[in-house]
């Protein structure tokens, strides 16, 4: 994914160059495109984490909804259950099989988070970013948060098929990756306000955290 062809120098190299490079920058301008233009979304994912040496890989799925600036809706579904809901104001985790629920401000949840990247507008001011090489038709632009934060996210990269989202990787601080890739993305469905309304269950244990 970082991997750079070294060219030698001769005329056709450099003008194959030239263009390699304008693709990268069409891909930084994809996700401003993305963030600009696409309100609302929704997608089905599988997301695959590896752990720092590689050999160690968890794979679940889910559904992810967003709608700018604000609200989004992960639900994974396989193979535990759990939903993370942003309504505008809080962030509310849910946690089925341990039958609890955790919730956070949104203002002290998200900064340079994933979710913040894809479904918020303070993109260029959380974000630093810029385009890397494009590998099997996916054109990937790096994001790394202008704050680094020590216990969290390393670098996040966001790749686009055809200019529809394509997948998600994110490294953590301790090198941990996870790869989510998206599958039956549609950009600007209508989506019902109550889809980003949480209401915990009944008998759950709630925990506010700070």
């Amino acid at each position: 994914m970082n991997q750079a062809c070294r060219w030698h120098l001769s005329g056709w190299a450099i003008f194959l160059v030239t263009l390699a490079g304008a693709a990268q920058a069409d891909a930084v301008d994809t996700l401003r495109e993305f963030a600009r233009e696409v309100k609302t979304g929704r997608a089905s994912f599988t997301q695959t984490v590896s752990a720092p040496d590689g050999a160690r890989k968890k794979i679940s799925s889910g559904d992810f909804e967003f709608a700018r600036p604000d609200r989004f809706r992960f639900v994974y579904r396989k193979p535990f259950e759990q939903q993370i809901v942003a309504d505008g104001r809080k962030v509310w985790l849910y946690d089925v099989d341990l039958n609890q629920v955790t919730v956070r401000l949104m203002s002290q949840a998200l900064g340079a988070t994933p979710a913040a990247l894809l479904a918020g507008v303070a993109m260029d001011k959380d974000f630093e970013l810029s385009a890397v090489p494009s590998i099997d038709g996916v054109d990937w632009v790096q994001a790394l948060p202008r704050v680094p934060d020590a216990a969290s996210i390393k670098s996040i990269r966001v790749g686009f098929r055809a200019k529809s989202l394509a997948a998600l990787e994110i490294v953590d601080a301790f090198g941990q990756r996870s790869l989510l890739q998206f599958s039956a993305v549609e950009a600007n469905p209508r989506l019902a306000d109550d889809r980003f309304r949480f209401v915990p269950p009944k008998g759950v244990d709630l925990i506010e955290s700070p």
